[in-house]
C-alpha cells in the first residue's frame, strides 16, 4: 500500500509547515559518493531520521555501513524494483545525489509516479537541464517534467562562490544571507589593518557613522577564540565577521591593509564553471581563459565577448610566462582535475601571480592545501552539502554554509510564533540560553540589519544568522527554533 506520510513537526518544505504524529522521517539517499555519504552522516545522527542509502557500488555501501547507523540497498537508484525494496512507498523525502543527472531525474519521476514520495531533491549538474525553459508559463520547465521539488546545481553554486570571491579578493570566504542583505566574510588579519594589534572595542573609532559589524569568531592557530570587546586581534588570525553587504569592504580595511583593485584574472579551464565565471565577470575584469581542448576553446571564443581565450595547458610554464602571469591579480584553477588544479596553481604562484584559488574535490587535499601556497581552496562538495542541508534541517532553515572545512557552520533561520509557542520570539537575546558553541551573529528584520552584539528582542518573522562553532550542537539549535505544535493549528 502506498502512503503519503507527512513530515514531522517543524520541518519545512516550500515554506509550508507540516505536522505528523509519527516523529520518524524516512529518507532515501541515492548515491554513496562524497556528497551522498556526507549528507547521510549529517542526517543519521538525528534520532528522528530513518536513512537508507542506495548505490551500485557495494564497496562504498559497505564503508557507509561500517561508519553509520543507516540501511543500504545495492542496485540502480532509478530502478522501480530497487526503490520499492528500499521502502520508497513509505518515504517522506528522496535525495537524488548520484553523479549521473539522468539517474537522479528518472529516480525523482519514479518516486512521484509509483510511490507518491512527497518531497524530491535532485543534484543536477548539466546546465542544459537547469537553465532550459521555454519562457511560456503554461509549459513546464525541463526539471518540472521530472517532478523535482528542489534542484541543486553544484556548478552554479561553485560559480557563485568564485564570482563572490573575485569581487572580494581579500576574503577567504564570502557567504550571503537574507537575500544578500547581509554577508559573512572570512578574512586573515594582516599587519596594516586598522584593528590589528588593538582590542576589538577600538573598531568604533574607525568606522563611519551608521556602519556596524559583528565579529563572530576568531581562529588562532586553528583554535577557536570567542571574541569579546577586550580581545586583541593579531596578525594571522582568521576572522569571521558579518556586516551589511554594502559595508563589507569597509570592515575588511579594519583587518588587513587595502589591496590594489583586482583587474587581471586568469582562468585555467573553460568548462561549465570557467565559462560561467568569465561570462559573468568579463565586463568587470580583464579575463584570460586557458583551455586545453581546441574545440572547446573555439566555442568559448565564439560565446564570450571580451575574454581572451587561449588554447593550451595551464601547467605549461612557457605559456604562463608568455601571458605575463606575473602581472595577474588572481589565478583561478577551475578544471575538473584536482591534480591539474593544484599544479597549475602552484606554478602560477611561483611565477608571480598575486593570489591563486583552486577547485579541489578531494577533502584530504583541501585540508593539506588551504592557507598554504594556494590562497583559497574551493570544495564543491562542501558547497553542495550546505545547500542540501538547508532543505532537510528541522525548523525554518533558509541557508546552511559549512565553514572551517565543514567543522563549523553559519546558519540562517526564520523564527515564528509568540512567547507561548516559541523559545525565541518575544525574548531579548541576552536572556536566551543558546547551546554551547552557538552564537548570535545578526538579525535581519525586513530591510534592517541588526548585529548580534546588540540586546534585541526577537520578533516573529525575524531572520536570524547563527554561527555554530561545533556542529554537534546543531540538533540542539534546531529544537530551540522549532515552534510548539499548537502554533500550527
Amino acid at each position: 500500500m502506498t502512503t503519503n506520510a507527512a513530515l514531522p513537526q517543524g520541518l519545512v518544505y516550500n515554506n509550508t509547515h507540516i505536522t505528523r504524529a509519527n516523529p520518524i522521517v524516512k529518507i532515501l539517499i541515492l548515491g554513496s559518493g562524497q556528497v551522498g555519504s556526507t549528507v547521510a552522516q549529517n542526517l543519521a545522527v538525528m534520532p528522528q531520521n530513518d536513512v537508507t542509502v542506495i548505490d551500485i557500488d557495494d564497496k562504498s555501501l559497505s564503508h557507509i555501513r561500517d561508519k553509520l547507523d543507516v540501511q543500504t540497498v545495492h542496485g540502480n537508484a532509478a530502478s522501480p524494483q530497487i526503490l520499492a525494496l528500499a521502502g520508497a512507498a513509505d518515504a517522506d523525502l528522496l535525495l537524488a545525489l548520484t553523479r549521473d543527472d539522468e539517474t537522479n531525474l528518472v529516480a525523482c519521476r519514479m518516486a512521484t509516479a509509483l510511490f507518491n514520495v512527497p518531497n524530491r531533491l535532485a543534484r543536477v549538474r548539466s546546465r542544459d537541464y537547469v537553465e532550459y525553459a521555454t519562457g511560456d508559463a503554461d509549459i513546464p520547465t525541463s526539471l518540472d517534467l521530472f517532478d523535482i521539488t528542489e534542484a541543486i546545481s553544484p556548478e552554479q553554486l561553485v560559480t557563485e562562490q568564485v564570482v563572490s570571491l573575485l569581487r572580494h579578493t581579500s576574503a577567504l570566504q564570502v557567504l550571503s544571507f537574507a537575500d544578500d542583505k547581509v554577508r559573512m566574510a572570512v578574512v586573515r588579519a594582516q599587519k596594516g589593518g586598522l584593528l590589528v594589534g588593538k582590542p576589538i572595542s577600538d573598531i568604533n573609532a574607525h568606522l563611519p557613522e551608521g556602519v556596524d559589524c559583528q565579529i563572530s569568531a576568531i581562529y588562532r592557530n586553528n583554535r577557536l577564540i570567542v571574541p569579546h570587546a577586550a580581545t586583541v586581534l593579531i596578525e594571522g588570525d582568521e576572522v569571521f565577521f558579518l556586516a551589511d553587504s554594502a559595508h563589507i569592504r569597509t570592515i575588511m580595511r579594519e583587518i588587513r591593509p587595502r589591496e590594489q583593485r583586482t583587474r587581471r584574472v586568469m582562468i585555467a579551464g573553460g568548462g561549465h564553471i570557467g565559462y560561467r565565471v568569465a561570462r559573468e565577470l568579463e565586463q568587470e575584469f580583464d579575463i584570460k581563459i586557458i583551455e586545453f581542448n581546441r574545440k572547446r576553446a573555439e566555442w568559448l571564443a565564439e560565446n564570450l565577448n571580451n575574454a581572451l581565450v587561449l588554447h593550451g595547458n595551464a601547467t605549461d610554464e612557457a605559456l604562463m610566462e608568455r601571458e605575463y602571469i606575473d602581472e595577474i591579480d588572481v589565478f583561478c584553477a577551475l578544471t575538473n582535475d584536482d591534480e591539474d588544479n593544484i599544479m597549475s596553481s602552484l606554478l602560477a604562484k611561483n611565477l608571480g601571480a598575486r593570489r591563486v584559488m583552486a577547485i579541489i574535490n578531494r577533502s584530504s587535499y583541501v585540508d593539506l592545501l588551504e592557507g598554504n601556497t594556494i590562497d583559497i581552496v574551493i570544495s564543491p562538495h562542501l558547497t553542495t552539502i550546505g545547500s542540501i542541508l538547508a532543505h532537510v534541517r528541522m525548523g525554518d532553515v533558509v541557508a546552511v554554509h559549512p565553514v572551517r572545512r565543514g567543522s563549523a557552520e553559519a546558519i540562517e533561520v526564520v523564527i515564528h510564533g509568540d512567547k507561548n509557542t516559541s523559545q525565541l520570539v518575544g525574548r531579548s537575546m541576552s536572556r536566551i540560553q543558546l547551546p554551547k558553541g552557538c552564537y548570535f551573529a545578526a538579525i535581519v528584520r525586513g530591510d534592517t540589519v541588526i548585529m548580534g552584539h546588540k540586546d534585541e528582542i526577537l520578533a516573529d518573522g525575524d531572520h536570524i544568522i547563527f554561527f555554530v562553532a561545533r556542529r554537534r550542537v546543531v540538533q540542539e539549535l534546531e529544537k530551540l527554533i522549532q515552534v510548539k505544535i499548537g502554533f500550527f493549528g
